[in-house]
């Protein structure tokens, strides 16, 4: 924790994605929104990202954005950390364990599964976040294209340990298929078990991170639209649970209902939010 003009800064990483983070309850953190200022924290802090928390919006907002000032997309791992920061501040959630906030895609919610042990060190909550519903995957570029709060591009390959993730993720993100915009783009690998194994180049930061909760969350999602699902399949419900190992080898944890051919609701993210 640092403390810059007399607003307290902290560090937090979900599977290895980092962010600065600061409450903006009740002060003027306006400074902290400029991109120069932003790409600066980033730096400093060696981060993917900065996250503030503010009022408005049921329990709090959520406003993210990248290394180079842009925001205005959702992030995954970002939103997992932002609650426990929420839970760290001792802000009441709407209900037990339970918190609902708003973010840059629209309304979310999100629980509290498991809390950092007294004295742990990083501090280390697991947090089941709710993402928005998706709907429409399409094929493009030997790859599938679609939005879960934020754009992604999912390609499978053999081998994701021997891709060249900051030429062709470059390449990729800067494609005119997914122009003007652009598109995160993540390479995906299925394990024997029938778990998922990813890495991602994100645009914003301009390069490979650790770990993408959107991207997570899409891989998922295509790996159930096309059928190729052989862990936690449902039958009752219909709901599919994959498992996925973000670049760190974190283990994270995506959950669905496939509502047609390329209709997915009630999708949640789970995995962990540590306090640095």
């Amino acid at each position: 924790m640092s403390d810059i003009q007399g607003t307290p800064l902290y560090k937090m990483s979900g599977a290895g994605n980092d962010f600065v983070v600061l409450d903006g309850r009740g002060v003027d953190v306006s400074g902290f929104r400029q991109p120069e200022r932003i790409a600066e924290l980033c730096r400093e802090y060696r981060t993917d990202g900065l996250m503030i928390l503010d009022n408005g919006g049921a329990d709090f907002r959520m406003e993210f954005y990248n290394p180079d000032g842009s925001g205005g997309m959702m992030c995954g791992n970002g939103g997992r950390c932002i609650v426990a920061f929420a839970d760290w501040l001792g802000i009441a959630p709407s209900a037990p364990d339970h918190y609902t906030f708003l973010a840059p895609d629209g309304l979310h919610s999100a629980d509290i599964l498991a809390r950092p042990s007294n004295g742990c060190s990083p501090a280390v909550w697991t947090v089941k976040l709710k993402m928005i519903d998706v709907e429409g995957v399409s094929e493009v570029l030997g790859g599938y294209f679609l939005n879960t709060g934020t754009r992604h591009f999912v390609k499978f390959v053999e081998d994701v340990d021997a891709i060249d993730v900051a030429t062709e993720g470059k390449a990729l993100r800067w494609n005119e298929a997914f122009a003007p915009e652009g598109a995160n783009i993540n390479f995906v690998q299925r394990l024997p078990d029938g778990s998922l194994k990813i890495r991602t180049f994100e645009k914003g930061v301009e390069g490979e991170t650790l770990a993408c909760g959107t991207g997570i969350t899409a891989a998922a999602i295509v790996a159930g639209f096309l059928g190729s699902v052989q862990n936690g399949s449902d039958g009752e419900s219909g709901r599919i649970s994959i498992r996925l190992q973000a670049r760190r080898g974190d283990i994270l944890t995506v959950d669905f209902i496939p509502d047609g051919s390329s209709s997915f609701s009630s999708i949640h993210l789970t995995g962990p939010a540590e306090l640095l």
